[in-house]
């Protein structure tokens, strides 16, 4: 019986001593990567950082896998909120949020906002590439997209006053936001261009983003649904409530809000392009220009050179640059049928009232019966 309890206390003290391990790794990963302290290293010193974390989360991997074994991520207990709108727990806070619901926009800003997973880094990469013109050299650098282009209301993101203006026609800031219309700063000074995607689409691609943070921890999909239609928990709000805003936003302001469609930078993206040279003011791109931005911002360069366009720094639990899981524009149709009306259902009992041209746009959703 001795023995027994000597080997039960030995592995209850293995358990206590592994945990602190762990909890010491969080707090080194997450000083390491707040502002510039990673996005400002070369890429040979980023690709170092994550080796280092590698080695930690291969000898944690046991103890996260055990921990997973019973515990799993819950919405409704890991987010923060702001003025009622959500947000991610670990990569924003109520404070980032509040800081960045009070910046002043500038004359030289311009915000590329979407709803989660529906194209932010893409667009970054189109604004940051008609800028310069198919010149841009992030990758010849080995710079990033994220030191460049501040996330306004992430935790970690690199501040704004020190994000380099991009261009010499428009010299400009770019500043990635998933803010809802309700809390992002807006000046018409500024410029916004807005992405919308394929309702059920953001939907599976949510579940991918989160499966990949957090692996084991990720919850059912009854889960994710009940998230991804719920205002209080979903972070930044609701689809419904994001388009409805910015739509709304668009309309008013469309000297100062551009509006376009995930599906559409899918089809013909270099149309695409030449409408965001338009709305920013830049020349005309000639076609060799054209050419260089549309190959720059297209998903096979962007995922060959993934470590340029991270979309968060690396952690424990994900310490690879996934930047895309799929870069289709029919991603909804890998939803089981049944999650897939369901949500469509939703979509189009939400958007009532709303002259966003949901049957136009997506006619699938529209048809569905309420």
């Amino acid at each position: 019986m001795s023995l027994l309890f000597w080997l039960l206390g030995a592995v209850v003290v293995g358990y206590i001593g592994y945990t602190m391990y762990l909890a010491t790794v969080l707090k080194w990963e997450d000083e390491q990567t707040v502002g510039l302290a990673y996005y400002g290293l070369p890429l040979a010193g980023r690709n170092a950082f994550k080796d280092t974390l590698r080695a930690h989360a291969r000898r944690l991997r046991p103890l996260i896998q055990f921990n997973a074994r019973f515990t799993k991520l819950d919405f409704a207990k890991s987010h923060i909120t702001h003025q009622g709108v959500a947000g991610p727990g670990g990569s924003c806070s109520a404070d980032s949020f509040a800081k960045a619901a009070a910046y002043q926009p500038r004359a030289e800003d311009v915000f590329v906002v979407t709803q989660m997973k529906c194209g932010t880094t893409w667009m970054q990469n189109v604004v940051y590439e008609v800028l310069k013109r198919g010149k841009g050299d992030l990758v010849e650098t080995g710079g990033a997209m994220y030191a460049i282009s501040p996330w306004i209301e992430g935790r970690k993101s690199v501040p704004i006053d020190q994000a380099p203006l991009i261009g010499t026609e428009r010299p400009t800031r770019i500043i990635k936001t998933h803010l809802p219309a309700s809390l992002c700063p807006f000046d018409a000074k500024a410029k916004y261009i807005y992405v919308a995607r394929h309702p059920v689409s953001c939907f599976a691609s949510c579940i991918d983003f989160v499966d990949t943070n957090v692996g084991g921890m990720s919850p059912d999909l009854p889960a994710f649904e009940a998230w991804f239609t719920s205002p209080a928990h979903m972070w930044w709000g609701t689809w419904t409530d994001h388009v409805k805003g910015w739509w709304t936003r668009a309309k008013q302001s469309p000297d100062h809000v551009l509006f376009v469609y995930f599906e559409d930078m899918k089809q013909e993206l270099g149309a695409v392009v030449q409408q965001v040279a338009a709305f920013l003011g830049v020349a005309p791109l000639n076609a060799d220009e054209l050419k260089a931005v549309v190959h720059k911002c297209g998903f096979a360069y962007m995922q060959e050179h993934q470590d340029n366009f991270e979309m968060h720094p690396p952690h424990i639990l994900q310490t690879n640059a996934e930047l895309f899981v799929s870069g289709s524009a029919d991603r909804y149709k890998n939803v089981p049928a049944e999650i897939r009306t369901r949500v469509a259902q939703w979509v189009v009992r939400d958007m009532q009232g709303s002259d966003f041209p949901l049957a136009e746009k997506y006619p699938d959703v529209a048809k569905t019966v309420g």
